[in-house]
């Protein structure tokens, strides 16, 4: 994984580990990597790899189940609102980008039509 130098490394990664998780990639319940291996899988330091898991657990995102690892949360309420942050973070940095661009509300309007009827005829 290439590291953007300008956000936490422990940040990036629970980013990609939520991002597998509302996609379905890692379902409700799945378990995860222990600390030491995430931390080989993403070559980050072991103690980044706590604060991960500290971090998703304190958000409800996963459960660390003493004896047995860490798993993703059954809750589907909890996904569902994680996947709608996720989707709205995404939302703001496109529109962000766009204005800085100097466009209007409908030609952005018009480039995510135009975007979409190019996907649809792929």
């Amino acid at each position: 994984m290439n590291y953007d130098p300008m956000t936490p490394i422990w940040l990036q990664v629970a980013t990609q580990i939520k991002q597998q998780i509302v996609t379905g990639v890692l379902p409700p319940g799945a378990k995860l990597p222990g600390g030491r291996d995430l931390a080989v899988q993403y070559g980050i330091n072991p103690n980044t790899a706590a604060r991960i898991y500290q971090e998703m657990e304190r958000e409800g995102v996963c459960e660390t189940k003493r004896g047995l690892g860490t798993f993703v949360t059954e809750d589907t309420a909890v996904v569902c609102r994680l996947r709608e942050e996720m989707a709205c973070q995404a939302v703001k940095r496109f529109l962000a980008d766009t204005k800085s661009l100097g466009l209007k509300k409908d030609e952005i309007l018009a480039l995510i039509q135009k975007e979409e009827d190019l996907n649809d005829n792929k």
